[in-house]
């Protein structure tokens, strides 16, 4: 079987239950906040049109941006927590999926609760209470009876929309069948993408026809299809959740991982490493820069590898250059005085943003470095990775340069390369520590000017780790360990077109070339 068709299948039990879960459990909740606003909104018109103008806003946020809003704020209130009342609470993961898919869900349920009750025969309305129902018998016994196919089919679409949008979770550490889109994307493994894909949709149409038998059973009174649809999800929901019943132990280390190639490998390196003190490890991948560092600040993950000039910039906010060593001090004492984080050091690389271009247009253009860039950008074409043009880095080599693009576009790291050697950008920020600078015969452009700090690849140990034995002997071994021709090698197996590695195939070959297998 190939190995990454076996990698994926692997997995799949663990991303499945995971994307179930959160997709049932917001469903039930958007439901519960739908269905009693809808009756209200139905009998008022004051509360109806804020309340469907308010949903039908919530549908305009991109879901992505919704989810990842939702970090930022419940890690406050968990501070505000830890404050007032002594404790927090884990703000990573599943509650921001939660609250974020459930605001996506609210709006075809409470919609369609609306429309239906709305929409009930007014002389069935009159029938009921010239019979002497009060107005809660009135609700219960005839309109939302009658009401039920339409709240049914809201109910469906919002299913779909939310095992859709469920995919979209991984970034803010909550484990779904998008972990297998974000990684195959970023790897050009195709196999994960497709698989991915395929479990979300048929996921998002098992749960659309089952719920579809229902709603047909309540709008032909069938009574069989009723039952047959409601027992169907049961099963469906009980086999997704089953995996996670399977094994009630908590993993012992959380070691997280940001959302390329360098970092997958890594995070699997430093896994297996616990693994085979015998430690139960779960990984927590495709986090964005902010989303990593906060996590691990606040305890929700235990390890991960981070960039010295990241957290000087981003981190610190800092914009001078000192040079590497000082860099690398300074950010020792400050966050361990700051946020108590562990700076256990350097892996023995620098994986810098550095201006790229591929040798043959670079010599054509007869541009060696940055400053030899500037008088030719305005006629070259800039392209970056996903966080780069909104980075403090980019805004200091930009001024120090005066550099101004013809045309800047941001791409996933893979077809940021991609677009380099199909002629769509000029000039892409590449990472020096890529293997695919050698391979695709690209040239770094000097930077005289200093204005890129340096970026070595440090591990960094959470406050609730600091004294943690057994982790940091598992990861110290790793410090000053991996030259960059090594890291350059991992990169490129996972990145290459053919004989594609996976991200754990290429942590055991590096780790067995710097003597420290497992």
């Amino acid at each position: 079987m190939d190995e990454r068709l076996a990698d994926a299948l692997s997995r799949f039990p663990a991303y499945m239950s995971a994307h179930v879960l959160v997709s049932v459990c917001a469903l039930a909740l958007s439901f519960a906040i739908s269905m009693p606003l809808a009756v209200a909104a139905s009998r008022s018109p004051a509360i109806r049109w804020p309340a469907l103008l308010l949903a039908s806003l919530i549908q305009t946020i991109p879901g992505l941006a919704l989810l990842a809003l939702f970090y930022p704020l419940l890690l406050a209130l968990s501070a505000l927590s830890q404050a007032w009342f002594g404790t927090g609470f884990t703000a990573l993961g599943f509650k921001p999926a939660l609250l974020a898919l459930t605001l996506y869900a609210v709006l075809p349920i409470l919609r369609n609760g609306v429309t239906g009750i709305l929409g009930v025969d007014p002389a069935a309305v009159e029938a009921a209470r010239g019979m002497g129902m009060t107005d809660r018998q009135t609700l219960l016994k005839v309109q939302l009876p009658l009401a039920a196919p339409v709240i049914m089919a809201g109910v469906r679409t919002a299913a779909v929309w939310t095992i859709g949008a469920a995919t979209l979770a991984t970034p803010v550490g909550q484990t779904s069948l998008g972990n297998y889109i974000f990684s195959g994307l970023q790897t050009e493994n195709w196999v994960f993408v497709l698989f991915g894909c395929a479990a979300s949709a048929g996921l998002a149409l098992a749960a659309d026809q089952l719920l579809g038998l229902m709603e047909s059973g309540l709008a032909k009174r069938t009574p069989w299809r009723i039952w047959a649809g409601g027992v169907g999800l049961a099963v469906g929901v009980a086999a997704g959740l089953s995996p996670l019943f399977a094994s009630t132990a908590a993993p012992s280390y959380v070691v997280g991982a940001k959302n390329f190639s360098e970092q997958y490998i890594l995070a699997e390196m430093m896994a297996a490493r616990l693994e085979g003190q015998g430690a139960r490890v779960s990984r927590k991948e495709d986090l964005g820069s902010a989303t990593a560092y906060h996590a691990l600040a606040a305890g929700e993950i235990d390890a991960y590898v981070d960039y010295s000039g990241t957290l000087w910039t981003n981190v610190l906010k800092r914009q001078d250059n000192p040079g590497r060593q000082a860099v690398l001090a300074e950010l020792t004492s400050e966050l361990k005085r700051r946020d108590g984080v562990v700076v256990l050091g350097s892996l023995g690389f620098e994986n810098a943003y550095a201006l790229t271009m591929r040798a043959d247009r670079a010599k054509a253009l007869n541009i060696g470095t940055i400053a030899d860039l500037a008088g030719k950008a305005p006629t070259l074409n800039l392209g970056s990775d996903l966080e780069f043009l909104t980075r403090p880095e980019w805004a200091k080599v930009r001024d120090a340069y005066g550099l101004n693009f013809k045309r800047q576009t941001s791409y996933q790291p893979t077809f940021m390369y991609r677009a380099l050697s199909d002629g769509e950008a000029d000039v892409i920020s590449a990472f020096s520590s890529d293997g695919r600078i050698a391979a695709d015969h690209l040239v770094i452009l000097g930077d005289p000017k200093g204005a890129i700090p340096p970026y070595d690849a440090v591990i960094l140990i959470s406050p609730k780790r600091a004294g943690d034995a057994r982790l940091l002997a598992a990861l110290r071994p790793l410090v000053g360990a991996i030259p960059v021709g090594a890291m350059q090698q991992a990169n490129y197996a996972v990145d290459r077109d053919k004989e594609k590695q996976i991200p754990a195939q290429a942590a055991k070959s590096l780790a067995q070339a710097i003597g420290r297998p497992r």
